[in-house]
């Protein structure tokens, strides 16, 4: 007989094992070893069962166990020291503190919060699905590593993401198991009179969606999370939070609503509840969250009487946008009138979900090229005064793809920056990289450094015992999930003995695992499947991959991929040197980063926005193998592994030929023969003094603690001074809003009507001085409204700049126009060009580019 429900009753702790649940209730436990080790001691076959689950451990361990531990001395004195250490983790001042206390804390923000559709904190609270999660996650507990005062705000979804099995013939199976909040560890958040603490969104058809709302513990930052599976909704609305990136449209739009319209609200509540601040910077991760902007303008029309594009000025100076698409496909877009139905205008045009705000107004923050179209990219870059990629190359991507937004302005003037993702070190570095790495001074200082010092002290006889320890627990990791795998596809324990010798811990192992979709090119490696087999089954020097990977549940492509890869890794002939591992999770990825010795990343460039896994694998020393993208195009020197070279032709197949040529020639030229170069001990030297220098100088580069401190320095910090100067008493902001509406209506005015030049004479040459004076018309505003600037460059056949750079001009009077003048040095020779425009400018402008608006000589 089959249950209906499933639910978690939480066991009941001796009184002397209390500070036990304060321990598993913060899920710093996930990324601490000494409170793993802990709690692996309860019952160490349980640990492994449960896979590292504390909740499920207690659930299942006997009362004769706990009560033994209740009486145990040293476990009881491991666990009040734990308890301690863990609570001045909580307290004590950290990195941002003290940052505070040399700054002023007026240059930093008071709260920050954090929204993201998905974030991967650990296994245990299955809530993301790939990169973007894990990144959050880490975002998450690196803030809180450092001490920021952030709130992460999310959904709870009541499957999660699926889990994966494969067919017999190969097929991705998408599993969607139920969770029960009460086996996770999370807590519901109550009034203060017992009451579940709740946020609603009126919907159309005069409905309420209700969500309530759990607090998981990741550090020092608490994670908001809404769940909608409550009686108070009907059945539809109790499925918003059923799968995270699940159903159709429909579906997707109220939980985008959700985590932006109820985020805000589920915030405002629980500040109140904690006695915090309420965040002044908000920072959407991803445009999933740009509905949360639509919330706080209702919020500062409704309590501050501030007009729409008041409020949208101090939405915009305290709100940061991070985009992760390189390309237009990756954006969400909804059919604008599903947009319009959900904001549901009134007879005034108001909305009721957001009353006291005109339904064609908020549709406008989303419209795009297509006028059926609603991007949610192009909201989040409205209402956000900053925004940035996430790698230096996925700037530059950001800006091009973005450009239209700011009409005149070339694509390196969009106002979209670039932060570097980065991981988190305590979780993805394998613990025995303390002991090793740990010797370098500085390895584990959270303060930043461009290169960590002291690695000489490290033998290679250490780093080469560490790696092939790292290897061989990948390999028994491999051989227990692949036994798994095909018993899941139908076969017996009787025809699975061969799995007991697949992969060799002795050999040169490369990993690659990721989300599989057309631009990571999972099958670029078996283009030519017989040079990849000559490579694996190398008498000599042999080659094993292991892989891993889901596709998306509608990505049929994707699916037919890995389809691909499976088969061939079933093949009899190579299956002991190749193996594709089903389920791939934060737990696998763990393991197969820090085991593998080369991490191979073979994207279409430049569609690779950062990539996080090869950060991974080099915290452990592995070597990175990858086309030149993302994080990698930055941050590859020559020494820390090898950059696959890239074919610019615009034939797809023949890019794909080229590409796989070079990363087989590559392995079996430069990767393989450093590899099994071996010295009298037998150990590769040369490799060696390669892992070294990737975790010397990867190390600092690729950790969360580096991209939060970016974030604080570029971005919130600016972003606090910016809002701080817009609501100090409000007239700031009206100020602002008035000069920009001001300029808005003046600019179709504005115009450079005359320009001079004189001071080269006949015959210009370097060193040469141009004067120009242009002469303008500014439409009622004044100089102080705009910057005159003196465009030059070289200049090609069709008269178009490039290699732009700009001189101000200075206003020098009025005349027929408004007069202004600059001296402009000739500091290159070939064919120059130079033309005049003007901007707006204003101090509280974070971009020139800022508003879309230049006029340029013609």
């Amino acid at each position: 007989m089959k249950a209906l429900r499933r639910f978690i009753v939480r066991p009941q702790l001796p009184d002397a094992l209390a500070p036990l649940g304060n321990l598993i209730r913060n899920l710093r436990w996930s990324w601490h070893t000494p409170s793993q080790d802990l709690l692996a001691d309860i019952d160490p076959q349980l640990w492994s069962r449960f896979d590292g689950d504390p909740l499920k451990l207690l659930g299942a361990v006997s009362r004769d166990r706990l009560e033994e531990l209740a009486a145990d001395a040293d476990f009881l004195r491991r666990m009040h020291d734990l308890d301690v250490d863990l609570q001045a983790y909580l307290d004590s001042p950290r990195w941002y503190q003290q940052e505070q206390a040399t700054r002023g804390a007026e240059q930093l923000p008071a709260g920050i919060a954090y929204f993201s559709m998905e974030f991967g904190i650990t296994e245990v609270l299955p809530n993301y699905s790939g990169g973007l999660g894990i990144l959050a996650g880490d975002h998450l507990k690196s803030a809180s590593d450092l001490g920021l005062p952030l709130i992460g705000v999310g959904l709870l979804y009541r499957h999660g993401y699926f889990w994966q099995s494969l067919t017999a013939d190969g097929w991705q199976q998408e599993h969607y198991p139920t969770y029960d909040p009460q086996g996770l560890p999370i807590e519901l958040l109550r009034t203060a009179d017992g009451h579940e603490l709740t946020v609603s969104l009126p919907m159309p058809d005069q409905r309420v969606l209700t969500a309530r709302i759990w607090r998981a513990d990741v550090g020092r930052v608490p994670l908001l999370l809404l769940d909608t599976d409550i009686e108070a909704n009907d059945d539809e609305l109790r499925q918003t939070t059923d799968r995270l990136y699940g159903g159709d449209q429909n579906h997707r739009i109220k939980q985008e609503l959700l985590l932006g319209v109820g985020g805000v609200r589920a915030v405002r509540a629980y500040a109140e509840l904690a006695g915090r601040s309420q965040p002044e910077v908000f920072h959407m991760n991803e445009g999933h969250a740009g509905f949360l902007g639509l919330e706080r303008i209702r919020t500062l029309r409704d309590l501050e009487s501030l007009s729409f594009d008041e409020a949208l000025t101090v939405v915009r100076s305290g709100t940061v946008f991070t985009t992760h698409t390189p390309v237009p496909a990756g954006i969400d877009r909804f059919p604008m009138e599903l947009v319009r139905h959900f904001l549901d205008a009134d007879e005034h045009g108001d909305s009721r979900l957001l009353p006291g705000l005109q339904v064609e107004q908020l549709l406008a923050l989303g419209a795009e090229q297509d006028p059926e179209r609603f991007n949610m990219a192009h909201m989040g870059l409205r209402l956000a005064q900053r925004a940035n990629g996430v790698a230096k190359l996925h700037g530059v991507v950001s800006r091009e793809m973005f450009a239209g937004l700011y009409p005149g302005f070339a694509a390196d003037e969009v106002p979209i920056g670039s932060v570097t993702n980065g991981v988190h070190l305590p979780t993805w570095a394998a613990r025995e990289m303390y002991d090793v790495a740990g010797d370098m001074s500085g390895w584990k200082d959270l303060a930043s450094a461009d290169e960590w010092p002291g690695g000489e002290q490290v033998s290679n006889e250490r780093i080469w015992t560490l790696r092939n320890t790292l290897r061989g627990r990948l390999v028994e990791m491999a051989r227990a999930t692949a036994r798994k795998s095909w018993r899941q596809r139908g076969a017996s324990d009787a025809e699975l003995g061969w799995t007991d010798s697949i992969l060799d811990p002795e050999i040169l192992t490369i990993g690659f695992a990721r989300r599989v979709s057309t631009y990571k090119r999972l099958t670029l490696m078996l283009r030519e499947p017989e040079k990849l087999k000559r490579l694996l089954l190398d008498p000599e020097r042999p080659l094993q991959m292991v892989i891993a990977g889901k596709a998306h549940p509608a990505d049929d492509g994707g699916k037919r991929f890995m389809q691909e890869m499976v088969r061939f890794t079933d093949d009899p002939e190579i299956r002991h040197r190749i193996v594709f591992l089903a389920d791939y999770d934060m737990g696998m990825a763990s393991v197969l980063c820090a085991g593998a010795d080369v991490w191979l990343n073979n994207p279409i460039r430049p569609q690779e926005a950062s990539g996080t896994s090869g950060m991974k694998a080099a915290l452990n020393g592995a070597l990175n193998l990858s086309i030149s993208d993302g994080w990698w195009d930055e941050l590859y020197d020559g020494r820390d592994g090898w950059t696959i070279p890239s074919a610019n032709v615009a034939d797809d197949e023949r890019r794909d030929d080229l590409e796989a040529a070079a990363l087989y020639e590559m392995i079996g030229t430069r990767v393989v023969p450093l590899f099994y170069d071996r010295g009298q001990d037998d150990r590769p030297d040369g490799w060696v003094e390669m892992i070294r220098h990737t975790l010397s100088y990867l190390g600092p580069r690729v950790q969360a603690t580096r991209m939060v401190r970016d974030y604080v320095n570029g971005y919130y910090g600016p972003a606090a001074t910016a809002v701080r100067a817009l609501t100090s008493d409000l007239e700031g902001a009206k100020a602002f809003a008035a000069w920009k509406q001001r300029v808005a209506q003046a600019w179709p005015q504005v115009r450079v009507a005359h320009v001079d030049a004189s001071g080269i004479g006949a015959q210009a040459s370097l060193g040469s001085v141009l004067r120009l004076r242009a002469y303008t018309e500014l439409g009622g505003l004044t100089p102080d409204d705009v910057q005159v600037q003196v465009a030059t460059g070289s200049v090609d056949d069709d008269e178009v700049l490039s290699d732009v750079s700009y001189t101000e001009m200075e206003f020098v009077g009025n005349g027929s126009g408004f007069r202004f003048q600059a001296d402009v040095p000739l500091r290159r020779a070939g064919s120059i060009g130079y033309t005049v425009r003007v901007i707006p400018r204003h101090r509280l402008l974070a971009s020139p580019a800022e508003m879309g608006l230049v006029a340029t000589a013609s």
